[in-house]
């Protein structure tokens, strides 16, 4: 499987600006200081939307492509389709493991909602690879959006499974310095 980043449309001048319109403010002038990024993501404050991704799963596994396209809001997904008259072969003996194409377009508010479900422990192991996969490239062009990509417990601040289904990472020695990590570094800058 190989991920590609197609395209990101919106910038942070634009959310920066969007934002000062909410409160009657003139639009301003030059890129938004990172710790500002990360204020407005992480108060998930509606002009982040304007932050639109594109990208392509290549060769995904079919099953692993039907949990990803599970989340609808804020997201448009183009899977390769298995009708007969598009594919060669028979559609009653296709693998749920067979290979397919899966691109999508996701704003910023998306992601990190998909975020919380799919770097769970508790997510399949695979479906939890594609996301980080999709996250690692990301990262290259939007570090602070990737940076709030969290599992739900980090979002959270508590793993609200039942104790027996838990993944039990909220308990680790791990969890706190991330869990602090996440809501705090890049404030006060």
């Amino acid at each position: 499987m190989k991920v590609e980043i197609l395209e990101i449309r919106g910038n942070w001048r634009q959310v920066a600006d969007a934002a000062r319109t909410t409160i009657g403010m003139k639009p301003g002038t030059g890129e938004p200081p990172d710790h500002w990024k990360k204020r407005m993501l992480l108060s998930e404050h509606s002009p982040i939307r304007l932050i639109e991704v594109r990208w392509r799963w290549v060769d995904i596994k079919y099953w692993v492509s039907v949990h990803l396209v599970r989340h609808h809001v804020g997201v448009i997904p183009f899977v390769r389709s298995q009708r007969p008259e598009n594919i060669d072969y028979d559609r009653d003996e296709a693998l749920q493991s067979a290979l397919v194409n899966h691109e999508v377009i996701a704003n910023a508010q998306a992601i990190i909602n998909i975020s919380r479900k799919r770097l769970c422990g508790l997510a399949a192991q695979e479906t939890r690879g594609a996301w980080k996969a999709f996250l690692n490239e990301l990262k290259k062009y939007e570090p602070i959006l990737v940076g709030c990509c969290v599992p739900e417990c980090i979002y959270r601040g508590y793993c609200y499974e039942r104790p027996e289904k838990s993944c039990k990472y909220s308990r680790s020695p791990d969890f706190l310095p991330r869990l602090y990590q996440y809501r705090c570094r890049g404030f006060g800058q």
